[in-house]
Order: structure tokens, then C-alpha cells, then sequence
């Protein structure tokens, strides 16, 4: 069966993340929402999402295809009822559809003319862009135990100061020594050639991806990942960073997530608690407004390519879009829209000359080519979000 991921409604609600990748490329627990499925369903799965996104994410369509929201994330319940689809049968849940069938030659699907099977049991959804710290605790525990399922950790070293063994598991290739891992509050996967430096102390849930590094005397809180490729110093809490981004020095981030290729200042901060201790609101860009999260703690939301400078200070709830450059003493607002440049004192436009030189020169140092097709995309991009940005 050919199985095709598709971006649904909550595309909108997940920018400024899903302005650069679709829904099912997020980073959620050890692996990305693609990646789950693929190894659920035991296939190579594509996506239906943006037109411009379309060259770097093709779709591939075959006869008979089965369609899955990509905002449902998979457990065991879910995997069997859509393995079982067949011609004119749809999963829903309340109103929202999970998955249905579809054939090459159809031309509209109305559900109407389905058989509709309710799916009534309890999963994950990824629905908001704080969800992918809000639920990354119980994700990583259904990741690891879906990973870890009869299989052996490597050896845990016997310089490392550990509690709760049973929940820590260490892929081959991983490097950690003079550390301490505290599991009793959920699990720790240590991934495939990562690397955790000595004086370190984590507690789970925790998941540090492939290649990923946790620097020196790092102090990490759960439920945090940390993508591959990607690098944390100082305090980390309860935080997701997508592939290849790098928060490596002193410093705290808390309740936030990062997109790929951003790059965090030494000694820069997030506020994720409101002085006044009340409900954080996120900018929203479908409402064009600040929207409730009902959470009391979020930091940052911070999109692909985008940095900030040394010492810089982020207030609880701040949104940064794509490939923005922030720098300079106080706050900057609590929405910078992509390609801003500048910071508390006020904001030009990072022209996409100058983004792109960066953006090439990022890439090169992990040996991958920043193409036109990348290109192409950020420069749709910088058009789609001209309206938010004031010179």
C-alpha cells in the first residue's frame, strides 16, 4: 500500500515551522512525525503539503493510496485500523478525519459516499506550535518504547553516575563519559554517534538524536530532544531543537523550540513564565494576533536560519520567523517576523542577498550545499511574510 502524509489544517496553526518543511517533518519526541509512520507501517511515506514545497517534498500517487493527517501522531490502535483501509472507508475522530482511502483516479473525495470508521481512543496530536514541547514528554516515552522494543543498549560506561539504569538506552557509536543520567522521571535515549561531554547532568525524559553533542557541565531538564546534528550547553528545559541548530553555551532555554540551522548567542536567555504569572499568548499567524495557549510556561518559537547575537534577551512567548538576525541590549518585541534584522532598538529587512551568503556558509560547515531549490523556498518565504515587516 502507498501511504501519503498530508499538511491539513493545522498547517497554518504550526508557522513559522511548517513555512520551511510540511506537518509530517516535525520534530517530536525521537523522531520526526514521517519517521514514525515510515517505521510503523514499514514504508517509505510522502507528502501532500505547499506547492513550493512541493520539489524538495514530492508526493508520489499510486492506484491505491491511503492518506494520513499528519497532525495524528501513530500508536498501535491506529497503525492496524489504517493498515486494514479499503476502497471508500475513512478513520475519523469527531469530526476530524485521520486517514482514508483514495484511488489514483478519483477525482473528489466526499466522504459522504464513505464508509466512516470512528476512532474513539486517546493519541497524540500536534496541533500548535507548543505542542511540540507541551507533548514532547509523552512523546519520547512512546518513541523509546517503540525503538527500544527488544533490542540491547550498548554498555552504560562505568564513569557514568546513573539512576534507573533500565530506562537509559545507548546506541552504538555514542560517546559519554563523567556524566550523570537521572531516568527515575522518564527515559533517556542516547543516539548513534552522539556525543555527551563530561560534567553533564540530564533528567529524562531526554532524547539526544543522531550526531547531536551536549557540551560541557550542560544542565538538562525533561521533557527535552535535542535533533540530530544539533548542540546544547548551559540550562536546557523542556525544549525541542529540530536538525543541525546549535544553542551551545551558557545560558537558558526553556519551554521552546527551535527549527533547523538556528544559532543561539553565548550567555542569551528566554523568559518562559510571565512576572505576573499569568496565561502565555503566542503570536498567531492566522488570527494576525496574539493568541491563549493555556499554557502559564512557553518561551521561544523560533523558525528555520534564524540567530541571535551574544547576551541577547527573549520575553516569555516571543515568536521569530525564518532566517531572522537578532541582536543588541534589551528585549526585542515578542514577534519578529522572518527576515528581520535588528533587535529592541527596531528592525530592517534582511535583504535574501545577505541571508543567503549565511545561510550557504552555514550549511558548508556540515557539508551540505545550499541549492536552489532551498533557496527558492526561503525566497518564497521572504515574499509571504513582506507584510509583517516594517522598515
Amino acid at each position: 500500500m502507498n501511504y501519503i502524509l498530508f499538511d491539513g489544517p493545522v498547517r497554518n496553526a504550526l508557522l513559522p515551522f511548517t513555512f520551511t518543511r510540511p506537518v509530517a517533518d516535525i520534530l517530536v519526541g525521537i523522531m520526526t512525525i514521517r519517521q514514525k509512520w515510515e517505521k510503523r507501517l514499514g514504508s517509505t511515506i510522502t507528502t501532500i503539503t505547499e506547492e513550493y514545497l512541493s520539489e524538495k517534498f514530492p508526493m508520489v500517487e499510486m492506484e491505491e493510496n491511503v492518506m494520513i493527517n499528519a497532525a495524528y501522531l501513530p500508536n498501535d490502535t491506529l497503525v492496524e485500523m489504517i493498515s486494514d483501509l479499503t476502497e471508500n472507508q475513512a478513520i475519523f475522530k469527531g469530526e476530524d478525519v485521520i486517514a482514508f482511502f483514495a484511488t489514483e483516479n478519483q477525482e473528489e473525495v466526499d466522504f459522504d459516499s464513505y464508509e466512516i470508521i470512528q476512532y474513539n481512543d486517546d493519541c497524540i496530536t500536534i496541533e500548535h506550535t507548543w505542542d511540540i514541547f507541551s507533548k514532547n514528554d509523552v512523546a519520547i516515552r512512546q518513541d523509546f518504547d517503540y525503538l527500544t522494543e527488544d533490542r540491547k543498549s550498548q554498555p552504560i560506561p562505568k564513569s557514568v553516575n546513573v539512576i534507573a539504569p533500565e530506562n537509559i538506552f545507548i546506541e552504538e557509536g555514542a560517546k559519554l563519559e563523567f556524566v550523570t543520567l537521572n531516568a527515575s522521571n522518564g527515559p533517556i535515549y542516547i543516539g548513534a554517534n552522539s556525543e555527551i561531554m563530561e560534567g553533564t547532568v540530564i533528567r529524562g525524559p531526554f532524547a539526544l538524536c543522531e550526531n547531536a553533542m551536549v557540551k560541557m557541565s550542560a544542565k538538562v531538564y525533561g521533557a527535552t530532544t535535542v535533533g540530530p546534528g544539533s548542540r546544547i550547553g548551559g540550562e536546557v528545559k523542556n525544549s525541542v531543537l529540530f536538525a543541525n541548530s546549535n544553542k551551545g553555551h551558557e545560558g537558558f532555554l526553556g519551554d521552546s523550540v527551535l527549527g533547523e540551522w538556528c544559532n543561539i548567542g553565548a550567555d542569551s536567555n528566554n523568559s518562559n513564565l510571565k512576572n505576573n504569572y499569568e496565561e502565555v499568548k503566542l503570536w498567531s499567524y492566522e488570527t494576525e494576533g496574539f493568541a491563549k495557549t493555556g499554557l502559564q510556561f512557553c518561551g521561544l518559537m523560533m523558525g528555520d536560519h534564524s540567530k541571535c547575537g551574544i547576551n541577547t534577551m527573549f520575553n516569555t512567548g516571543t515568536v521569530v520567523g525564518v532566517s531572522a538576525n537578532i541582536f543588541g541590549s534589551g528585549f526585542p518585541r515578542n514577534f519578529v517576523p522572518s527576515f528581520s534584522w535588528g533587535g529592541a532598538a527596531g528592525f530592517t529587512t534582511y535583504v535574501t542577498k545577505k541571508a543567503f551568503e549565511t545561510a550557504r556558509l552555514v550549511l558548508s560547515r556540515r557539508n551540505i550545499d545550499f541549492d536552489e531549490t532551498e533557496q527558492a523556498i526561503l525566497e518564497h518565504v521572504f515574499e509571504e511574510t513582506k507584510k509583517w515587516r516594517k522598515d
